[in-house]
């Protein structure tokens, strides 16, 4: 059994969030853009925390005003911030969000340093899957050779010492160049991957299998213990060590951005607390499913 005292590390880059927060009709233009704390595992991380459990982020950010404001924010959160990398003389890398008539987010990605600021991790990369309970990845970390060299390396690490490893694919095909690579990185991952969260889209990207318990299926016969599979306000099922089902309340959504961070978070925060007894992952669900609700009422993916 892991140590609890050990914070689930979330390894990722930090970005900052430029929301339109309105939804946009087919021919409008977003008028501001309002800056929010982003990036998949930062958010990750503050769920983690905000589940009572300890949280670190493994990453790096530039040494501009950005980067330090994305720090201070983690660190208010209550998660640690000390293996995270600032690069002298970086940009701290943006994303602009924008949300369609129907609330679909679309996201562009600004800054060509985020595999130097995630290479930056070198030094103490060792030192932090060591020190961490569990290691929580997520596929936009194997889009860049130099990000995905130290995804390749912590995964590696965390296999070699016996510390649970999960994975959130959080697709975003404006990420990549090509969708076979996404599938491919992706596979790769899931195949080391102790819990494999994933949302209904990705599973499908991943297995080809439209129907989610039998995509949540494939995708645990690949190598996963656990398999969860979210489908928005649909049923959410597992596959792998449980096979368990929760649908979640309907509610008015704002914005979905950050609601399958805070999914993730919380149920590492729930399995973590049950000691990672995988098969219990039932009692963990209305928590997660909650949690991920309470993020669509605002805009911004923590608040």
């Amino acid at each position: 059994m892991t140590d609890p005292s050990r914070p689930i590390l979330c390894l990722g880059e930090a970005i900052v969030d430029l929301i339109c927060e309105r939804n946009l009709g087919p021919d409008e233009s977003p008028e501001t853009l309002t800056p929010h704390h982003g990036g998949a595992l930062p958010n990750v991380a503050a769920a983690v925390a905000r589940g009572g459990v300890p949280a670190a982020l493994v990453g790096g950010v530039g040494s501009d005003h950005w980067g330090k404001w994305l720090v201070t924010g983690l660190a208010s959160e209550g998660v640690k911030t000390d293996w995270i990398a600032i690069l002298e003389g970086a940009r701290t890398p943006m994303a602009i969000a924008i949300f369609d008539s129907s609330g679909e987010p679309s996201f562009q990605i600004y800054g060509e340093h985020i595999g130097p600021t995630m290479a930056a991790t070198d030094d103490f990369l060792d030192d932090a899957v060591e020190g961490g309970s569990a290691l929580i990845v997520g596929s936009n970390t194997m889009v860049g050779e130099a990000e995905r060299e130290v995804t390749r390396r912590a995964v590696g690490l965390a296999r070699k010492a016996g510390t649970p490893v999960l994975l959130d694919p959080n697709h975003r095909p404006t990420r990549w160049q090509e969708k076979a690579d996404a599938i491919e990185f992706g596979l790769e991952l899931a195949r080391q991957t102790t819990v494999l969260k994933c949302n209904r889209e990705e599973a499908t990207l991943l297995t080809g299998e439209d129907d989610k318990v039998k995509a949540a299926q494939a995708l645990a016969g690949l190598g996963p213990r656990l398999v969860v599979v979210t489908d928005r306000e649909a049923e959410i099922v597992t596959a792998g060590e449980a096979e368990a089902r929760w649908v979640p309340g309907r509610i008015e959504v704002v914005s979905p951005l950050g609601a399958g961070d805070a999914f993730m978070g919380s149920l590492a925060a729930g399995l973590a607390g049950l000691g990672w007894d995988l098969s219990r992952v039932a009692e963990v669900l209305p928590r997660a499913a909650a949690d991920a609700t309470a993020c669509c009422l605002h805009w911004g993916a923590r608040h």
